[in-house]
C-alpha cells in the first residue's frame, strides 16, 4: 500500500484514486499527479501575467507596486493549484497536522524574518522612498540605480556596475539619499582658493562664466523652489572666507542629471583652467604657503660664510681648519 495514502487520513468524497485504473496507481504516481498539476498552474499563472499586466499597469502609476501585484496573482494561482492538487490525490490540507512545538520553531526560525521583511516591503510601497529607475545613494556613499523591488527585498546595480540585493528590513534603517524623487536637478558646490591679491569680481565672474559653458550645467533662467526657498538657477559664486593662504570662493550651480556628477565638476573646472589661460589676469590661485618676516622686534642674528670645512674647539668656538684669516664664529656670537 502506498505509504501516503496510509499516512494521511482519506476523505468520504471520490478522489482520482477511486477512478483511476490499478494498474495506473504504481508507486508514486500521487507526486506525478501532484507535479503535473503544478507545472499547468505556473504556466497558467504566466498566462494570467501577461493577461493582467497592462490593466494593473494603468490602474497602478508606481511600476514596483504594479510588479508585486502581479507576483502576487501570479503566487496566489499557484498556491490554489497546489492545493487543487492535493485534494485530486485525497489529501486535505486540514488533514496535515504539525505539533505546536514544531510550528512555533518554523515561524520562529524561518518564517519571523520573512514576515518581518515582508512587512517593511509593505511600508517601501507605500511611504514611496524611491522607484524602480531612481538613483540613490546609501549611507555608506554607494550610489546606484533601483533595479527592482518587492516584498522582502530591494535590487539595486551600483555605478561600479556591481549588484546588490538588500533586505527591506535593513533599507528601512539606513539612510537613503534619492537623486531622482521628484526633480533630477541637483545642486553642487566647487569651492577655489584666490590669493589676497586676486581680483575678486573677476575671480567670481571667471567662475561663473566656467559654469555657464559647461552644458550639463543650467545657465540660467528662473529660480528654483525647494521647499519654501528659492535659489538662483544660474552659477552664483560666493565668497566663502577668508582663510589663512586666500580668499575661498564657492561656486553653486545645479547639474542637469544626476547621474554623472564627477563628471561635471570635471568639466567646469577645465572651463576654469582655460579661463585663467586666456583671461587670468589679476587672479592667481592660491596654495598653501608662509611668509617669515623680520622687524625691528625680532632680534639680530648674526651669520658667518664658511666653505663647511670648520671645526670645533672644545672651549666652545669654532674655527676654520684652512686658518685663512677668517674671524672665528665664536659661542658669543652665535647666542646674538
Amino acid at each position: 500500500m502506498d505509504p501516503l495514502a496510509v499516512a494521511l487520513q482519506a476523505t468520504d468524497e471520490p478522489t482520482l484514486a477511486d477512478v483511476l485504473p490499478g494498474w495506473a496507481q504504481f508507486p508514486g504516481w500521487r507526486l506525478i499527479v501532484v507535479v503535473a498539476i503544478l507545472g499547468i498552474g505556473a504556466y497558467v499563472s504566466k498566462y494570467l501575467v501577461r493577461l493582467l499586466g497592462r490593466p494593473i499597469a494603468r490602474r497602478f502609476e508606481r511600476q514596483s507596486v504594479a510588479q508585486t501585484a502581479l507576483k502576487g496573482a501570479r503566487v496566489v494561482t499557484i498556491l490554489l493549484a497546489g492545493a487543487f492538487a492535493l485534494n485530486v490525490v485525497g489529501i486535505e490540507l486540514g488533514n496535515i497536522v504539525l505539533s505546536v512545538t514544531v510550528l512555533s520553531a518554523v515561524i520562529g526560525i524561518v518564517l519571523a524574518p520573512i514576515i518581518g521583511s515582508a512587512i517593511n516591503g509593505l511600508f517601501i510601497l507605500a511611504d514611496q522612498p524611491y522607484e524602480i529607475g531612481d538613483m540613490i545613494e546609501l549611507d555608506d556613499g554607494r550610489r546606484g540605480f533601483v533595479d527592482d523591488i518587492t516584498l522582502r527585498y530591494t535590487k539595486m546595480f551600483t555605478l561600479d556596475n556591481t549588484f546588490l540585493v538588500i533586505p527591506n528590513s535593513t533599507i528601512r534603517n539606513r539612510d537613503v539619499v534619492n537623486y531622482s524623487a521628484e526633480d533630477e536637478r541637483t545642486r553642487l558646490t566647487l569651492e577655489v582658493l584666490v590669493t589676497y591679491e586676486s581680483d575678486l569680481d573677476k575671480s567670481r565672474r571667471l567662475l561663473e562664466q566656467a559654469g555657464r559653458q559647461c552644458d550639463m550645467v543650467i545657465e540660467g533662467g528662473p529660480d528654483i523652489r525647494i521647499g519654501s526657498a528659492r535659489y538662483p538657477a544660474k552659477p552664483t559664486a560666493y565668497i566663502g572666507q577668508y582663510a589663512d593662504h586666500g580668499i575661498t570662493l564657492s561656486l553653486r550651480y545645479w547639474a542637469k542629471k544626476p547621474y554623472k556628477l564627477g563628471t561635471v565638476r570635471s568639466r567646469v573646472l577645465t572651463n576654469l583652467g582655460r579661463l585663467l589661460e586666456t583671461d587670468g589676469e589679476n587672479v592667481e590661485m592660491a596654495y598653501p604657503h608662509q611668509h617669515l618676516v623680520f622687524d625691528e622686534t625680532s632680534g639680530v642674528a648674526r651669520v658667518a660664510l664658511g666653505d663647511g670645512r670648520e671645526r670645533a674647539c672644545d672651549d666652545g668656538e669654532r674655527t676654520d681648519a684652512d686658518h685663512d684669516g677668517r674671524r672665528p664664529l665664536t659661542q658669543s656670537d652665535s647666542d646674538g
